[in-house]
């Protein structure tokens, strides 16, 4: 081999791992910075819902953590209103600043955006986002003191159900509107609750006959003897409830309400994004990426959610962009005029 040619591949060799070394120091000098920043600062922590429900035990499970991690002092923020939209317009409006984030409730304010619900104020692929903390299949309850115990009851003729809602684009209210159209079935939607865990309570008094909740919190209300599982509203089957069938399984179902609940189940594995405003600075980005991708796949970190019933499911950032990028876009201009009458029909 010719000596001149050996010559320039050791060169080029040697610029490459120079051009290598460089830019990991680069890259460690940023997550040096990123770290003195974050020191002795206080971060904000919005929850979108009132206090008791998921959202807010799975924020105060990792708000600890990441104070730990970060050497900061982390403040956790309830700012329930519109289904999540109150604390996803704040945080949308806060550009740049890296010392808020926020669980979203990331099937309400997908939904949102696709229905041009008026109280969207946010383009949701422009977050900076983090990561998602967990996905699970929602789930249809009722209440014990209800009449109505099985999904032929609420079917029956005649028959007319209370559901416990939020805001309009609250996921237990968007999604109950979903299962009230595809079914066809007479119900009252009654919002105002601030979260899960009060339309729980109203199931227990006998305020309300059903709620569609999250399996993680359904599993709570149902050990606890406030509320009895119908069915699970997805195409898997519960972790939690394994022998309650999914809607695809219970009944006959048309076309039209197979979009209906498949288009549900999509959104509803968006439905704890981990997010900050738009903007925030790249090395403050991806320290606080890397953080939360640390602490929520430490193997003692999930194994202690499990002790309190609070599942962790990991995914990364890139994947979620992924995942909102294709709700996003699989709607047609039909379907969408249809899904904007039905959330937002008062």
């Amino acid at each position: 081999m010719p000596a001149n040619f050996c010559a320039r591949a050791l060169s080029s060799l040697v610029v490459l791992v120079v051009a290598f070394a460089n830019t990991s120091i680069q890259a460690q000098d940023a997550n040096n910075d990123a770290r003195a920043f974050y020191a002795g600062k206080t971060i904000r922590f919005i929850v979108s819902t009132g206090a008791g429900g998921g959202f807010d035990a799975y924020t105060r499970m990792i708000a600890p953590l990441l104070e730990r991690e970060l050497n900061a002092t982390v403040v956790v923020q309830n700012m329930p209103g519109g289904g999540g939209l109150v604390s996803a317009n704040h945080i949308y409006a806060a550009t740049g600043d890296p010392l808020q984030l926020i669980i979203l409730n990331g099937n309400s304010v997908a939904l949102g955006q696709l229905v041009d619900d008026p109280s969207v104020r946010f383009d949701l692929p422009k977050f900076s986002i983090l990561g998602l903390v967990t996905t699970s299949p929602w789930v249809w309850i009722a209440s014990p003191k209800s009449k109505m115990q099985s999904v032929q009851d609420f079917l029956a003729p005649g028959a007319r159900s209370v559901w416990a809602g939020s805001g309009q684009m609250g996921g237990i209210s968007d999604g109950a509107a979903v299962v009230c159209e595809a079914l066809k079935m007479n119900c009252n939607i009654v919002r105002g609750y601030t979260g899960s865990a009060q339309g729980a309570l109203a199931l227990s008094r006998g305020e309300a006959d059903a709620m569609y909740v999250s399996d993680t919190s359904a599993r709570n209300y149902v050990d606890t003897g406030g509320a009895k599982p119908i069915v699970t509203v997805s195409n898997e089957r519960s972790r939690f409830f394994p022998d309650l069938p999914t809607v695809f399984e219970t009944l006959p179902l048309t076309d039209e309400q197979k979009w209906w609940f498949e288009f549900r189940a999509a959104l509803d594995d968006l439905q704890r994004v981990l997010a900050m405003p738009p903007g925030v600075p790249a090395s403050q980005l991806a320290l606080m990426r890397e953080t939360l991708r640390k602490i929520l796949t430490d193997p003692a970190v999930i194994a202690e959610g499990e002790k309190t019933q609070r599942y962790i499911d990991f995914k990364d950032a890139p994947t979620v962009e992924k995942m909102i990028a294709t709700v996003l876009g699989s709607i047609t201009p039909e379907q969408k005029a249809k899904a904007r009458e039905v959330i937002l029909r008062e």
